[in-house]
């Protein structure tokens, strides 16, 4: 250990800052100076009580709220019981079904709005039910994951030993495995809170103009009213809301965190009740994730009650009959979505890349900038999409009109998911791995290069996936940073939703069935390498 030290104190001065000066200046100046622009504004503005007093702004606010408190407390309900199943049961195709559950929080919000736009009946759309079912179908995966995880290592003997007292399962349920559980459900109810309380493209799909959440009326406001002091008023007072909630989690989840020692293994199912729990579960959990991706697929070859190829032929044509024009190009829409996609995962790549690397090798001066640059994602893409809007309207940084200015704001949101993928493969080297390097003569430099650097490679591909997969379905920054004819596919699928008409909505869920298959690609490819390198390393 002490030769580890030394070949860090013997690394170029230089490094750290070299490696963090293109992630922070990508911070500062498309987050941070949007971000604060759109502070100042508000504080310069005289209008604000006029904007919070605008009729009809109570009612959004309080169906915001309302909702998005209620999804949460139907995702904490839905998803408990497959967070238990998966986490402390092994069975056949466990891998499998974990993934079902998993996918749908990657896919685009505007492919979900879709799913259930297609699945739900009629009498559904435009209601607050309609968005409210999305929301636990999107975010049961943040269940499963955060508290399923926390499941996962609970030492069985302190259940048994309640057992062995007297309590009953409930009684165990309550007094011994709720108070274990309660930080990791905390912390996954302030994770879907913040999800639906920012939500905007299952809100635009799937509530109608009479369910607008905070998020639509402010692009609302600022792209068809032109009101963007309202919209800046309303994304300033988001953002105050959403650092509240933040807060108040992390002090609570402090508060109630309880300490623990042992872990636990999945099991086999051995008792007839248990199998029959395991397979009703199961099957439950199948049949609820995977109808609406079935149903959506399906209803892209329907009109007219009858099976037709229609919506799948027509989608390069601009005029669905004469003198009638569906005002999109879907085929160009892909290509602009592949596009920026690539362009933004490029940016992911490098920003994150240099950003993991740098934290790493600061090891406890890394922090800030860790911290740092989890910030977009606790900030909604709508108020990051305003604040670019604003910031870069005028000289010397006109730069609204500038293709990348979309694909850089996909990768402000995909950078924390790439750092998240490579810090813990370097943190996870061991020392005498750079140690060996430098006793066969390497340089520090070298050594560092060769076993950090080399490293970080593999999962940095995998995080490379994700950034792709976020790029291909970001709806709300896109909403105000497009242009004509650089239209993506989120943007050409909720225009096509919006349509009067059978074939728009056909051809709305055939684009979608495409953007799905192209994004569960990307995601099994960035999997894949996942678990390659978990299981190389």
């Amino acid at each position: 250990m002490d030769v580890d030290r030394a070949a860090l104190n013997r690394l170029p001065r230089w490094l750290v800052p070299a490696l963090a000066a293109l992630p922070v200046t990508v911070l500062l100046v498309f987050y941070a100076w949007p971000l604060g622009t759109l502070l100042g504004r508000v504080l310069h503005l005289h209008s604000v009580a006029d904007t919070l007093h605008t009729p009809g702004i109570a009612r959004v606010l309080w169906f915001t709220l309302w909702q998005a408190v209620v999804s949460t407390a139907l995702t904490v309900a839905v998803g408990f019981v497959p967070a238990y199943v998966l986490a402390r049961y092994r069975f056949t195709g466990r891998r499998a079904v974990l993934a079902l559950v998993t996918v749908p929080f990657m896919l685009p919000t505007v492919v979900v709005g879709a799913a259930f736009l297609a699945l739900l009946p009629d009498a559904w759309h435009g209601t607050a039910a309609a968005v409210i079912v999305a929301h636990v179908f999107f975010n049961v995966a943040v269940m499963v994951r955060l508290v399923g995880a926390m499941w996962a290592v609970l030492p069985t003997d302190l259940t048994a030993a309640a057992r062995t007292l007297g309590a009953s399962p409930p009684q165990v349920l309550r007094h011994v495995v709720l108070p274990l559980l309660r930080p990791a459900m905390w912390a996954a109810a302030t994770v879907v809170f913040l999800f639906t309380f920012t939500s905007f493209g299952v809100v635009r799909v799937l509530g109608g103009a009479g369910h607008p959440t905070l998020e639509v009326e402010i692009a609302r406001r600022a792209t068809q009213l032109g009101d963007v002091d309202g919209a800046v008023v309303l994304s300033v007072l988001q953002v105050a809301v959403l650092a509240l909630v933040v807060w108040w989690s992390a002090r609570w989840q402090r508060r109630a965190s309880v300490a623990f020692a042992g872990s636990s293994a999945p099991r086999r199912a051995r008792t007839a009740r248990q199998r029959w729990f395991l397979r009703s579960t199961v099957g439950a959990t199948v049949v609820l994730m995977a109808a609406p991706v079935v149903v959506l697929v399906a209803r892209s070859f329907r009109l007219g009650g009858a099976w037709t190829l229609d919506a799948w032929r027509t989608l390069g044509d601009r005029e669905v009959r004469p003198g009638v024009s569906l005002g999109v190009d879907p085929l160009a829409s892909l290509a602009t979505s592949l596009r920026f996609a690539v362009v933004a995962t490029l940016i992911s790549v490098v920003v994150g890349g240099t950003a993991a690397l740098a934290i790493a090798t600061a090891r406890r001066h890394g922090r800030l900038l860790d911290v740092g640059l989890m910030l977009p994602l606790g900030t909604s893409a709508v108020t990051i999409g305003l604040g670019m809007l604003i910031t870069f309207d005028h000289a010397p940084v006109d730069w609204r009109a500038r293709w990348w200015l979309i694909p850089l704001g996909h990768a402000l949101v995909a950078i924390p998911f790439v750092v998240r993928t490579v810090l813990p493969s370097l943190r996870s080297i061991p020392a005498d791995q750079r140690a060996a390097a430098l006793t066969l003569g390497a340089s520090p430099l070298r050594a560092w290069w060769h076993v950090e650097v080399r490293r970080a490679w593999r999962p940095l591909m995998a995080g490379a996936g994700f950034a792709a997969a976020i790029s291909l379905g970001e709806f709300g920054a896109t909403t105000f940073l497009t242009r004509s004819g650089r239209d993506t596919m989120p943007i050409a699928i909720g225009r096509l939703l919006g349509r009067a008409g059978e074939l728009p909505r056909a051809q709305g869920f055939a684009m979608s069935t495409m953007l799905l298959m192209v994004t569960a690609v990307v995601i099994a490819l960035a999997d894949r390498q996942e678990v390659e390198d978990a299981g190389g390393s």
